[in-house]
C-alpha cells in the first residue's frame, strides 16, 4: 500500500513527521523501514547537535504530550503515540508475518520478556534476543553480526537515548528493517515497573506520576519550565 510522504515540523531544531496515529506511523515506516524514535518535550529541550542529527535523519514521532502541543502550534495534525504502546501495536499486526528481534533490559527482563511474547502470540517469530549488558565492542560488534545473519524484519531496542539510536543506525546500515527504540519499556511489560494508571495518562500526567514514584528525576524534569515558556509565547 502506497503511503504519503507526510510532512515534518521543525520545534526548536528536532525535526518530527505529521503521524495521526499510531497506524498511520506503522503504515509509514512498513512501507520505507527505518529507525523509528520518539520525541517528546524532554528530548527536546536537552537537544544537542548529537541527538538532533540522530532523530533528524530518522523516523521521529510525537510521543509526548509537549511535543504534540508544540507541533499542533505549527499547525501539525498529529496525536500523542506512546511508544511503549507502540512497539506492541506493531506486533499485533506483524506477529503472524514477520520476525523478530528483541534487544535490551537486564538479563532476566529481557528473557521475561521473549517468554510473555511467546505466550501472548503462540508461533511469533522471534529470531534472536539479547540483553542490554554490552560490555565490550566485540559484545556490540557480535550482536550486530547476529542481527545481520537472521535478518529480522522488526528490531526492538530497549537501552535508553541515545545509546539505543546509535546502535539501532548501525545495524540499519547493515540491514535494512523497522527498528524502534523503547527505552524502559520491556520493564513496564513485564511489570518490574508500573505505568501511570488511567487517570494520570488520561490527563496528560504520566511525566508527573513518574516524578512522585523517582524523585532523582527532578533534574531532568526541570525542563518543562523552559519548555513551558516557549509554549505560552509560541516560540517553536
Amino acid at each position: 500500500m502506497a503511503v504519503a510522504e507526510p510532512r515534518r515540523f521543525d520545534l526548536r531544531g528536532v525535526k518530527v513527521y505529521e503521524f495521526r496515529d499510531a497506524s498511520h506511523l506503522i503504515d509509514y515506516a512498513d512501507a520505507r523501514k527505518g529507525i523509528l524514535v520518539a520525541v517528546n518535550a524532554e528530548k527536546i529541550a536537552h537537544s544537542t547537535p548529537q541527538t538532533r542529527n540522530i532523530i533528524n535523519s530518522n523516523i521521529a514521532y510525537c510521543d509526548g504530550i509537549g511535543a504534540v502541543k508544540a507541533a499542533r502550534q505549527k499547525g501539525a495534525d498529529v496525536s500523542k503515540i506512546a511508544g511503549c504502546e507502540l512497539w506492541l501495536k506493531i506486533i499485533d499486526r506483524f506477529h503472524a508475518s514477520k520476525s523478530f528481534y528483541i534487544i535490551g533490559g537486564k538479563p532476566e527482563v529481557n528473557a521475561a520478556t521473549v517468554a510473555k511474547l511467546r505466550q501472548q502470540y503462540p508461533g511469533i517469530n522471534i529470531a534472536g534476543c539479547r540483553d542490554g549488558y554490552l560490555k565490550t565492542p566485540a559484545d556490540r560488534q557480535a550482536l550486530i553480526d547476529d542481527v545481520v545473519a537472521k535478518k529480522p524484519d522488526v528490531v526492538f531496542v530497549a537501552m535508553g537515548s541515545p545509546v539505543q539510536e546509535i546502535l539501532m543506525a548501525d545495524m540499519f546500515s547493515r540491514h535494512k528493517a523497522v527498528y524502534q527504540g523503547l527505552g524502559g519499556s520491556f520493564d513496564v511489560y513485564t511489570g518490574t515497573v508500573a505505568r501511570a494508571p488511567k487517570w494520570w495518562l488520561d490527563h496528560n500526567l504520566e511525566f508527573a506520576y513518574r516524578l512522585i514514584k523517582q524523585p532523582k528525576r527532578w533534574k531532568r524534569n526541570l525542563c518543562y519550565i523552559p519548555f513551558a515558556w516557549w509554549l505560552l509565547w509560541k516560540k517553536f
